[in-house]
């Protein structure tokens, strides 16, 4: 796969794509995407990294699959491409921002390239599904890449605030060196788990005022 990605990713991350893994993976990809609708579109499977520069990043929000639904992802966890209907899970996030930093700007809709261009990194932990098949290109080589992912950022980067919500996105986030960042967890933004301590659990302000305290410049949500 020519993996279309940042150059200063590509410096940090330059052994995976050389690993058998990720050849596998790549195999693999190029089997699906030749035979089944696959999102997001291929140009897309990189784009956090694209929009996010590993020099220039501050904040890490981790997700889990894309999503399945045609036109909605388009490489950033929790986003959907413009025009899409805002997800619920997304729709929850934005609740929860309006009630941590009152006067925050509604969002004009569901795409987070403006949180991504200010340093935020919108990881899934997998970044590629089947159309209608949550988990289907689950353990297939993706884990193991997003590992590496946050494990580079850990040792190689100071001062981040990683956002890690639900139990899947906390175990991933277990080789954080919570020593040198700012690790925030709390329950996933689903409406089946947002009552369970998403709502008040206040990542946004805590964020800016983590950036703010090390000298970075906060995140306009």
């Amino acid at each position: 796969m020519n993996v279309k990605i940042d150059e200063s990713w590509r410096k940090v991350l330059h052994e995976e794509f050389e690993k058998p893994y990720f050849q596998h993976l790549t195999t693999f990809l190029r089997g699906e995407y030749a035979t089944t609708a696959v999102y997001p579109p291929g140009p897309q499977i990189f784009h956090a990294f694209q929009a996010c520069p590993f020099d220039r990043l501050k904040v890490v929000i981790l997700g889990q699959d894309p999503y399945h639904g045609k036109g909605q992802a388009h490489g950033l966890s929790f986003s959907v491409a413009h025009g899409v209907r805002t997800p619920p899970s997304l729709q929850n996030i934005f609740k929860e921002l309006y009630d941590d930093i009152p006067g925050t700007a509604p969002a004009p809709d569901g795409n987070l390239d403006r949180w991504a261009e200010q340093g935020v990194l919108l990881l899934n932990a997998t970044l590629t599904v089947r159309a209608s098949t949550p988990g289907s290109h689950q353990k297939k080589g993706w884990e193991q890449f997003t590992d590496a992912v946050i494990q580079k950022i850990s040792e190689q980067k100071e001062h981040v605030v990683f956002i890690l919500w639900g139990a899947y996105a906390q175990k991933k986030g277990e080789i954080i060196d919570t020593k040198k960042h700012l690790v925030l967890k709390a329950a996933h933004p689903s409406p089946y788990a947002a009552d369970r301590g998403f709502f008040g659990s206040r990542p946004f302000s805590k964020t800016n005022a983590y950036l703010e305290q090390h000298g970075e410049q906060p995140i306009n949500w």
